[in-house]
């Protein structure tokens, strides 16, 4: 058995919280952050578990920018 450090988000949506792994494009959500945490992790389980060979991304030192553009 492998252990792997992932790096996730979180943020309030509406009346949910989304969480996101930045290694590999799998996410979830819940009521409060834990649960959305707990959520993702089951969601990143079932992922690895289904994939042979994963392709992980190693993420350091992520930065949230703000960015805009405009849009018809």
């Amino acid at each position: 058995m492998s252990k792997i450090k992932f790096k996730n988000i979180v943020w309030k949506e509406g009346k949910y919280y989304v969480a996101q792994c930045l290694n590999v494009d799998v996410s979830s959500f819940g009521k409060t952050k834990k649960e959305a945490l707990e959520n993702l992790k089951e969601a990143l389980g079932l992922y690895l578990e289904d994939i042979k060979s994963p392709k992980v991304s190693k993420i350091e030192k992520p930065e949230l920018v703000d960015s805009s553009f405009c849009y018809a």
